[in-house]
């Protein structure tokens, strides 16, 4: 199997994590436009971050962190690539990225109904706390 890849997201990869949210991804947000995913790339040009096989798009996270706290979302996987340790290089890749700045607990969000989800973020060490409704790890 091909080697995979994780890299920082540029302006030139709007249109493509565009198209592979809407394959990928469990449902859509308000800024799932250019001007969303391009705002983020400017203000944080590390926070999104692209896996990628063979130069083909496979998998997207978020890593946004605000100098308190690591927010994660936006973990996708194409697909066709699913259960190939994808996810989880992507998780590592922004626990990496959040260690590097300091944070210290990581939130993740993620879809009530995308249990699929919940079992990857699980998988990754995360604990669900129903009071907020969101995934959870100290790093």
């Amino acid at each position: 199997m091909t080697e995979l890849n994780t890299r920082s997201a540029t302006p030139d990869d709007i249109d493509a994590v565009l198209a592979f949210w809407r394959k990928a991804a469990e449902g859509t947000s308000i800024s799932d436009d250019q001007d969303g995913v391009g705002r983020l790339i400017d203000r944080d040009a590390d926070a999104l971050i692209l896996a990628e096989r063979a130069g083909q798009l496979v998998g997207t996270v978020i890593a946004g962190f605000d100098g308190w706290r690591c927010s994660a979302y936006r973990l996708a996987v194409h697909p066709d690539h699913r259960r190939q340790g994808i996810g989880a290089a992507l998780v590592d890749a922004a626990e990496r990225r959040f260690a590097a700045l300091g944070g210290r607990r990581v939130d993740a969000m993620v879809l009530e109904a995308n249990t699929r989800a919940h079992g990857a973020w699980s998988a990754s060490g995360y604990h669900r706390e129903d009071h907020w409704r969101r995934w959870v790890k100290s790093l």
